[in-house]
């Protein structure tokens, strides 16, 4: 099953909306007949590869799978079916389904049939390779990575808005594999006003790996030029969320003209409804969101409790009480009121600090 999951990330890129799945078929004394890996949506499963690879000898093997086989028609035909012609007598799953609808069906389809199945093997670390379709499954809603850069003191940028660059080159490229990962990558309008980003995948290697991720403007008046990168027609979609669609009707021609998706969200205090964009993108079949954006937005994710994780990158320098802060939040009053997080994952990348951390 370890194989099974290394081989699932290899699809890590390019499998969304799907999730990544890895199966190695095993003979007697764990033998590798087969291996396969899913590596893109609309082409063959984990599962048909591992058995075309082993052919005949799968034929009272075992098949080791990181995900449920699945017994439903979709832009595939069932792999459960595939794992009964193929004639396994055994098949483990990591985990199972976590889409309510068929969760348990691919593996009551081959208890049916005679083949002895077990759920759970390395569960953790199948639900953590795949944790965006779990969390579009399990909860409506995507999983979302703030990433941010700050230096010693906390600061993002300077006090007249300058911040390249906070961190060095090597953060900068590593940043490119959080953006190919994600399905969508989500900012405010005050940060395309301030930085006109353009958010895409500037590796090439990663960018030929996977798909262009969905950007995402929530801009609840409308204000995003027309001329911005993130509407230049580069490849990269674009989808702006904005208050009111009599506002869409009126300020949108230009954007819209320019091939940016405007969708009308309900507004909630001076902004727009959080919860409800991250709704939406989950009914986009958005897996993960990654955040890039100023510290309103990044503080208010916070505050509403809608971040799963967090990746700073920390530079070895100081900018000053008066440069600007990593995140806006609500005055604390008592040290019991301060936000929690744990530590996932402390590590060097190049001169800088790269700290992952999830809110407890």
């Amino acid at each position: 099953m370890a194989r099974a999951l290394e081989l699932a990330q290899r699809g890590l890129y390019s499998t969304p909306p799907n999730p990544s799945v890895g199966c190695v078929i095993a003979g007697p004394g764990g033998r590798t007949l087969g291996e396969g890996f899913h590596a893109r949506t609309g082409e063959p499963h984990a599962e048909v590869l591992a058995l075309r690879e082993a052919g005949g000898a799968a034929r009272g093997a075992t098949a080791y799978v990181t995900l449920e086989p699945c017994s439903h028609f979709g832009r595939t035909p069932p792999c459960a079916d595939a794992l009964l012609e193929a004639g396994v007598a055994r098949v483990v799953a990591s985990m199972r389904d976590p889409n309510p609808r068929v969760s348990g069906a691919g593996l009551a389809r081959l208890a049916a049939a005679g083949v002895a199945t077990a759920a759970g093997l390395l569960e953790g670390e199948a639900r953590e390779l795949n944790r965006g379709f779990v969390a579009r499954m399990e909860r409506g809603r995507s999983w979302v990575t703030l990433k941010m850069a700050a230096s010693l003191d906390g600061r993002t940028a300077l006090a007249n808005g300058a911040s390249r660059w906070v961190t060095g080159e090597a953060a900068r490229a590593d940043v490119q594999r959080l953006r190919a990962r994600a399905s969508a990558i989500l900012t405010g309008i005050g940060t395309v006003l301030a930085d006109d980003p353009a958010l895409t995948v500037r590796d090439a290697s990663l960018a030929l790996r996977g798909r262009a991720p969905l950007r995402v403007v929530l801009d609840s008046q409308l204000q995003m030029p027309a001329t911005a990168r993130l509407a230049a027609g580069d490849g990269a979609p674009t989808l702006l969320f904005a208050a009111a669609a009599a506002a869409i009707a009126a300020r949108g021609t230009a954007l819209a003209a320019r091939g940016v998706r405007i969708e009308a969200l309900p507004s909630r205090g001076a902004g727009l409804d959080l919860g409800a964009a991250l709704a939406r993108l989950a009914e986009l079949e958005c897996n993960e969101v990654l955040v890039e954006a100023g510290p309103t937005l990044a503080g208010a994710l916070l505050a509403d409790g809608l971040l799963d994780e967090c990746v700073l990158y920390l530079a070895a320098k100081v900018l000053g009480d008066g440069a600007q802060p990593l995140l806006r939040l609500p005055l604390l009053e008592r040290m019991s009121d301060a936000r929690e997080f744990a530590w996932r994952e402390v590590r060097p990348v190049g001169g800088d600090l790269r700290l992952t951390l999830r809110p407890k």
